[in-house]
């Protein structure tokens, strides 16, 4: 290999790395299962391109040239399987419609049971064939690329216009198999196809890698305007229903096995439909995410914050002792939640909300809990002290179900 062609490839596989670096780092952080796939995606992908630019030599000079040949012949395919699997999950038509469903799942196992008999055939048959068979891995995998194309065709007649871009992966994707797979048959094409080449496999994995964050990024909104996946309210994000009860159940858990106390604040707001008037029916969720957000800077983000209704906010705080912690979060919520905010009305204009609000507190007995009950009564301590604005909250109890 020569010292420019050396350069090339070293440059296109730091490209690949630091992608595949990224893909980790937000596995990592994020532990989402998209995350995963993109790695697993541009890791495995990555390394059958390095197979076919002759890097593994120089960077692992004591391979055996039976095992360069079979991971030639075998990694490409593979990895060629697991993105079109993964394509049918990106697309999400594969569920709705047969033909997407056929394609992307034959496809990908057909495409894994070549890789296993291009694998088997390299290792029976003597090094020196090794080369001549990647001719026939080329072939299927440029098969494969077709399939690809069909499926993707046939998203975008459905209706998916974010598939347009699976369009332009592709040809990258065509002419980076190309370029590799003739590089790897010794077809010697110049310095300026390789650069091409590098140049769109780097392209394909920064396109891919775009496409799949963004179609993530897409579901997650859905989820949460739905608020159905988690069973988040989608103004506040906040945990509601059946969702805020097992929290509640789980806190009380945790409480008594660590002999913490634990104490459930219910915050009524009165006035939460008072400017939907003047400030049009997207006032309430403008209040709602504001007061969400007081209320996590008054309590923290270590208690159990819900929504029991949208004008009942829950929180639950558990202390290992007797201690002032409830009654200084108590005070922090009277002044902090009092304060008025500024609501943008549809016209661009804003408009004063004073918010009307009780604050109620009841202690909790742990072992005997009941969270619709114990609700249900600091909820009723929050509607009277609504009527009663300037006295301070008190914690009431212990409370727990009959």
């Amino acid at each position: 290999m020569i010292p420019a062609e050396l350069i090339l490839w070293s440059a296109m596989l730091g490209g690949m790395a630091t992608l595949a670096a990224f893909a980790l780092a937000d596995a990592i952080i994020r532990r989402s299962i998209a995350s995963a796939r993109a790695f697993v995606f541009v890791a495995s992908t990555g390394a059958a391109c390095i197979m076919l630019t002759g890097l593994a030599p120089v960077l692992l000079p004591g391979m055996p040239l039976q095992t360069l040949h079979m991971l030639q012949n075998s990694l490409g395919l593979f990895s060629g399987a697991l993105a079109l699997s993964y394509l049918g999950l990106w697309l999400g038509v594969a569920a709705e419609d047969r033909i997407v469903r056929h394609t992307v799942r034959w496809g990908a196992w057909a495409q894994f049971a070549a890789g296993c008999t291009m694998a088997l055939l390299t290792l029976l048959r003597p090094p020196e064939e090794g080369q001549r068979l990647l001719l026939v891995t080329a072939t299927i995998n440029g098969l494969a690329v077709l399939v690809t194309v069909v499926a993707t065709l046939r998203a975008i007649a459905l209706g998916d216009r974010l598939a347009l871009g699976i369009l332009g992966a592709n040809g990258l994707l065509a002419c980076t198999a190309i370029g590799l797979y003739a590089h790897g048959l010794g077809i010697d094409l110049g310095m300026g196809v390789w650069v091409f080449t590098a140049i769109c496999a780097v392209g394909f994995f920064m396109v891919g890698t775009y496409l799949g964050l963004r179609r993530d990024r897409f579901n997650r909104r859905l989820e949460r305007l739905a608020g159905l996946a988690m069973g988040d309210d989608p103004a506040t994000g906040l945990p509601k229903g059946s969702v805020l009860l097992s929290k509640m159940d789980d806190a009380f858990w945790r409480s008594a096995r660590r002999r913490h106390e634990c104490t459930v604040i219910c915050l009524h707001v009165r006035n939460l439909y008072g400017l939907a008037e003047a400030a049009g029916h997207n006032a309430d969720k403008q209040i709602l995410a504001a007061m969400t957000a007081r209320l996590r800077r008054a309590v923290g983000f270590r208690n159990v914050v819900g929504l029991y209704h949208p004008r009942c906010f829950v929180v639950v705080i558990s202390t290992d002792s007797k201690t002032r912690l409830v009654e200084k979060t108590l005070q922090r919520l009277h002044y902090l939640m009092g304060k008025p905010l500024n609501i943008l009305g549809p016209n661009g204009d804003y408009h004063a909300f004073a918010p009307a609000f009780g604050i109620g507190a009841v202690a909790v007995n742990t072992d005997r809990a009941d969270p619709a009950a114990i609700i249900d009564q600091a909820e009723r301590m929050a509607l009277a002290a609504s009527e009663q604005p300037d006295m301070l909250p008190t914690v009431a109890g212990p409370l727990m179900s009959p």
